[in-house]
């Protein structure tokens, strides 16, 4: 490729919606423009990426057996009610209607449509297991897109879809696809873990997600540094910190507590550990019916511990669950929010304790009284004993769930995720085969995504420096840039940079030569911005000492190289980098 015949659109300076390192390199570096919030041209420098980033995918799902084909971004709304989805998915679903008023929806996903391939298409179990798998399109319209591509309305997806006749069938294609995973993202030059997660509005089973670690990234991630355990915060175990519960020490007490209305504020007053405090979380569920009322609930925790509303949501009673407003609060518990307690409620409430929680004594609670909190509190003498739960989020610090170590926490940017879906759509939708007993039976299924397009926002955020961004090898929009000082000036220049190009385009690396005949100091920015992980600079004065100027996006400074060798060398370290 010569730069002369291709377009580079390198911009100074992000616009001032750019938040966060990869949106506003992106922008610079010339990979993508803003066409409206949330949705992006792709230039040809971010294309070029992209494609290199399909590509590695293509390859890993079809080494691992899996087939390609093509669904339709637009679904017709009558799957989306056979699954139930039509109901349940929020506002993120774009939905509208043709000029016959029928009603369609932009797919941000295709179990639906996948789903009704392989009930018109599979009759057999003698036609399993079979993998279907497509790169498409893909629009959810998110309330407030950001970030550029991390947090975008249309987006570039790879969605697998496994189809077997029985769970263990099933778990075979989950596993080979977590393996095809962890080769990709290894194939992509990331620093990625997989981690246990929760299936969320996809549904299911088991699940993974694959994560780049990020400071920027916006999920927390729960791992044991001495062990393989990895889940996402919301999916993490909360052992309890206390093994036992100690008998009552302290007397039931109600304490003056002005204007401490936080956890924190009581125990400073009271100068006791906030680990001995109660938060209380009132949440209410709406209850069927002209003018029943809800049902209130206080759920307890440690002072120190936030409440897992994914965890919350799965007590039976609690899904769908809401906070409960100010009005509730005060009829239920007789005073505003701030000190309220599960004692001398003024109506019953249903009391869910978090694992830690249920095993302490002599805590302290709101009084339902402004101003005061009651101390000495106890299970079984103060306190009925409750309906006891994991609520709440792990801590940096608490034991690791499989007994190993202990956790921290990292963040992370969701690039992956694969599920076992069992019979959730097969079952809703009809999807049966003649079983081996020649009875029906429904599908078990899997589900498989990576975003490609986020790929190089996650990449950017761990690969980047104050000159911009630092591509790994394989998704580089160019592994070497050539540089030639003075092209236009110097038939010497131009005749070896012409034979470096050629030697390079010759053993098979992406190489560009920047014949623009522009000044050195903006070829390097261009390059540096855009992050092309190899230069070469030839010049007059380097020629006749029989040398040719080498830097790696990542050195600090360039060394020299043979000049009828640096083709051959530069070669030898794309292709060392990519098998590395």
């Amino acid at each position: 490729m010569k730069a002369s015949r291709f377009f580079i659109g390198t911009l100074k300076e992000a616009p001032a919606d750019a938040e966060i390192v990869s949106h506003k390199l992106m922008i610079r570096a010339g990979m993508i423009r803003r066409v409206a919030g949330g949705i992006y041209n792709y230039l040809p420098v971010g294309l070029r990426s992209i494609r290199k980033v399909e590509q590695i995918v293509r390859e890993e799902m079809n080494r691992a057996g899996a087939i390609e084909l093509l669904m339709p971004a637009v679904q017709p709304a009558e799957l989306w009610q056979e699954s139930g989805r039509w109901e349940q998915y929020g506002p993120e679903l774009l939905r509208f209607k043709d000029r016959k008023q029928t009603d369609f929806v932009m797919g941000p996903t295709h179990e639906e449509v996948v789903t009704d391939i392989a009930r018109n298409q599979i009759k057999s179990y003698r036609q399993m297991p079979v993998n279907f798998y497509q790169v498409q399109t893909k629009f959810r319209d998110e309330i407030r897109p950001r970030f550029g591509v991390m947090r975008g309305r249309e987006f570039i997806m790879k969605d697998a879809y496994s189809f077997d006749k029985d769970v263990d069938g099933l778990k075979l294609s989950y596993q080979k696809m977590y393996d095809a995973y962890v080769r990709i993202f290894t194939r992509l030059g990331l620093n990625f873990r997989a981690v246990v997660a929760d299936n969320g509005s996809i549904g299911g089973s088991g699940s993974h997600e694959f994560h780049v670690i990020a400071e920027t990234g916006e999920d927390d991630i729960a791992y044991c540094p001495d062990s393989d355990f990895a889940a996402n915060v919301e999916a993490t175990e909360a052992l309890p910190l206390i093994a036992e519960r100690a008998a009552p020490a302290e007397a039931l007490t109600k304490t003056s507590t002005p204007g401490a209305a936080k956890c924190e504020a009581v125990a400073k007053l009271l100068d006791i550990p906030l680990e001995k405090t109660i938060k209380s979380i009132i949440l209410a569920t709406d209850n069927e019916g002209e003018g029943a009322e809800p049902t209130i609930w206080l759920l307890m925790l440690r002072g120190d511990h936030d409440l897992n509303e994914i965890k919350a949501g799965k007590i039976e009673g609690l899904k769908g669950f809401r906070m409960a407003t100010e009005a509730e609060i005060i009829e239920w518990f007789g005073t505003p929010p701030g000190y309220l307690g599960p004692l001398n409620t003024k109506k019953p409430v249903k009391v869910i304790a978090d694992l830690t929680v249920a095993n302490m004594s002599d805590f302290v609670v709101g009084s339902n009284e402004v101003d005061f909190h009651t101390t000495g509190v106890n299970w079984g003498r103060d306190l009925p004993e409750p309906v006891v739960a994991d609520i709440r989020n792990v801590k940096k610090g608490d034991p690791s769930p499989d007994g190993k170590g202990v956790i921290d926490i990292c963040r992370g940017i969701e690039v992956g995720h694969v599920f076992q879906l069992g019979t959730k759509y097969s079952d809703a939708m009809g999807a049966t085969f003649l079983a081996e007993n020649g009875k029906p039976a429904p599908m078990q299924m899997g589900c498989y995504g990576i975003g490609v397009t986020r790929i190089l926002g996650a990449a950017i955020e761990q690969n980047f420096d104050d000159k911009g961004i630092i591509w790994p090898e394989s998704i580089a929009p160019f592994q070497v840039v050539v540089c030639p000082m003075g092209l236009d000036r110097s038939e010497l220049v131009r005749e070896h940079a012409e034979r470096v190009y050629n030697e390079l385009v010759e053993a098979g690396i992406d190489v560009i030569l920047d014949d623009r005949g522009e000044r050195p100091g903006v070829m390097f920015a261009d390059w540096e911005l855009i992050g092309v992980p190899h230069r070469l600079v030839i010049g007059d004065r380097g020629l006749k000492e029989g040398k040719i100027e080498y830097q790696g996006r990542r050195d600090t400074e360039a060394t020299l190289l043979p000049a009828e060798e640096a083709a051959a060398t530069v070669a030898q370290k794309v292709k060392a980098a990519l098998q590395a």
